[in-house]
């Protein structure tokens, strides 16, 4: 019996408050839904579809494939029933694994220990099998067992992805305070954006905000950044079931004629930086790059687009009085420059949004790290609102 053609429980999982968004873009590659929860959703499917997940989802973390549920109430329980799984037909050999988990137990205090009872599990098991000792580190280049163990109830995954996959692998360099690129493409999701219309992204740091809006309108999954995944390092793995994946990522890449992407920093090294990241995603000649105070980026006129902002908020960068003047001016730049667009604004500080001085008609939910954040949305008219309507 293979993994890769046997149908079972896959955990996708993601950042809070992301779940919304990645929900869309599983049902958008034809898998069906069977309940969706604050950090992911739940499936059915085989590790093979786990390759098609891994390669083409923006925004998810991990695609983990459930290998058996039972009870545990003390960590000698985990040893004992991982034991007897025949991870002989799991791990390659010679293999190197690797031990993840996500631990609420009354008898763990440091979720290391956890990991290490798994990690015993399998070695004296392979051990007994084959007469040597694999290879285990915390690098997840190799099998990746993930443990999930809340109150008496266990499950251990094969997690096929590794290293996460909210992290796409184009961005060579991140700048200060980066916005993971997973987080900003399910900004992006969250927009009114129509991926056809203007994108503009002043304050674009390292431009993962701009980058991402271009592999978006283009269909250019986060596949194509990256060569090494967990599901490569289990026993079965066809090869060629990758490599046509793979070559679906090229095939559905779309050309999206007069499509106007602009991205302004005032740091020159923040605009070569970013040009350098936008090489790295193919996507460079689609995003028109400028060194400009943000009061000057340029906006096609009349264009209903986008024009989003993640400026800085006070909690790692800048100082707050600075910040105040700052949101007072992004206010004025949309009223004067952004007539017809809509503006989004994502902070962590809404004391400073207030200084922006309009009125948000949607403040969406995220968390960038640990800090409870709001993606501001603004429906700027252009004239007087009673000439709009």
């Amino acid at each position: 019996m293979s993994l890769f053609t046997t149908s079972s429980t896959i955990i996708i999982t993601c950042h809070k408050r992301i779940a919304p968004y990645l929900q869309k873009e599983v049902e958008e590659l034809g898998f069906t839904i069977e309940e969706a929860f604050i950090t992911g959703v739940k499936l059915k499917g085989t590790i093979n579809d786990c390759i098609k997940l891994n390669l083409n989802l923006r925004c998810a973390s991990q695609v983990l494939y459930s290998l058996e549920q039972f009870t545990a109430n003390h960590p000698d329980d985990i040893y004992n029933h991982l034991k007897h799984i025949a991870w002989e037909n799991i791990v390659p050999n010679p293999g190197y694994f690797s031990v993840t988990s996500n631990v609420n137990h009354p008898s763990i205090n440091n979720s290391m220990f956890a990991n290490l009872r798994v990690k015993d599990a399998i070695v004296d098991r392979l051990r007994d099998k084959r007469g040597t000792r694999p290879s285990t580190g915390a690098e997840l280049t190799g099998t990746v067992v993930h443990l999930f163990w809340k109150n008496e109830e266990a499950e251990i995954f094969i997690d096929t992805s590794g290293d996460s996959l909210a992290r796409h692998g184009y961005r060579k360099i991140p700048g200060l305070a980066p916005m993971l690129e997973g987080l900003a493409a399910a900004t992006i999701y969250a927009t009114k954006w129509n991926s056809t219309s203007p994108f503009i992204n002043p304050m674009c740091g390292s431009g993962t905000l701009a980058i991402e809006a271009a592999l978006i309108a283009t269909n250019r999954r986060p596949g194509l950044f990256r060569t090494n995944y967990a599901f490569m390092h289990v026993q079965g793995y066809d090869e060629t079931v990758y490599l046509k994946e793979d070559a679906l990522l090229e095939e559905q890449i779309v050309d999206v004629p007069g499509l106007k992407i602009i991205a302004t920093d005032y740091s020159p090294k923040a605009i070569e930086n970013a040009k350098k990241n936008a090489i790295a995603a193919g996507v460079h000649k689609l995003i028109d790059f400028a060194v400009c105070d943000f009061a000057d980026t340029p906006v096609p006129a009349d264009a209903k687009g986008v024009m989003m902002m993640n400026p800085e908020y006070g909690e790692r960068l800048g100082d707050i009085k600075e910040l105040e003047a700052t949101y007072s001016r992004i206010g004025d730049f949309m009223k004067q420059k952004c007539g017809g667009y809509f503006g989004y604004i994502f902070t962590g500080n809404m004391e400073l949004a207030k200084k922006i001085g309009l009125k948000a008609n949607r403040r969406i939910e995220f968390y960038n790290s640990t800090i409870d954040c709001r993606l501001l949305e603004y429906e700027l008219y252009s004239g007087s609102r009673r000439e709009e309507k």
